[in-house]
C-alpha cells in the first residue's frame, strides 16, 4: 500500500519552513528531501528516518520499523507531533549529504 496525496502534502506542510521540501515518488513509495537531502522514506502513511548516532536522543522514545521489505530498521517519525519531526528532520539536514545528480555516460548524451 502506497502513501496517500494527503499525507505527503501533510509532510511537506509540516517540513515547509525547515527549508526547501519536496517529494519523489520512487517505487511505489515516496522519498521527502529537504534542501536536496534525503529525509524521510514515507510509505504507507507512516514517515521513517534513518538510524543515526546523531538522533539517539531526539527518537530515544520512537518507535522502529522498517519501511520495505530488505530495508534496515528506521526510526517512525510521527509527523503528528510537528516540533520534534521538524527537530528531527532540521537535524538530519545537518549531517546527511546532499544527493548526487547522476549524468549520462557521454556516448549517450545527446
Amino acid at each position: 500500500m502506497s502513501c496517500s496525496a494527503e499525507f505527503i502534502d501533510f509532510i511537506k506542510d509540516v517540513l515547509n519552513d525547515v527549508g526547501d521540501v519536496r517529494a519523489k515518488k520512487m517505487f511505489g513509495d515516496w522519498m521527502i528531501y529537504v534542501d536536496e537531502k534525503p529525509v524521510i522514506i514515507a510509505c504507507d502513511d507512516m514517515a521513517y528516518v534513518k538510524k543515526l548516532p546523531e538522533l539517539e536522543d531526539l527518537m530515544e522514545e520512537a518507535e522502529c520499523g522498517f519501511p520495505y521489505e530488505g530495508a534496515k530498521e528506521h526510526y517512525i517519525l510521527e509527523m503528528e507531533h510537528q516540533s520534534l519531526a521538524k527537530d528531527v528532520v532540521q537535524k538530519l539536514v545537518e549531517v546527511l549529504p546532499k544527493t548526487k545528480k547522476k549524468t549520462k555516460p557521454a556516448a549517450n548524451r545527446k
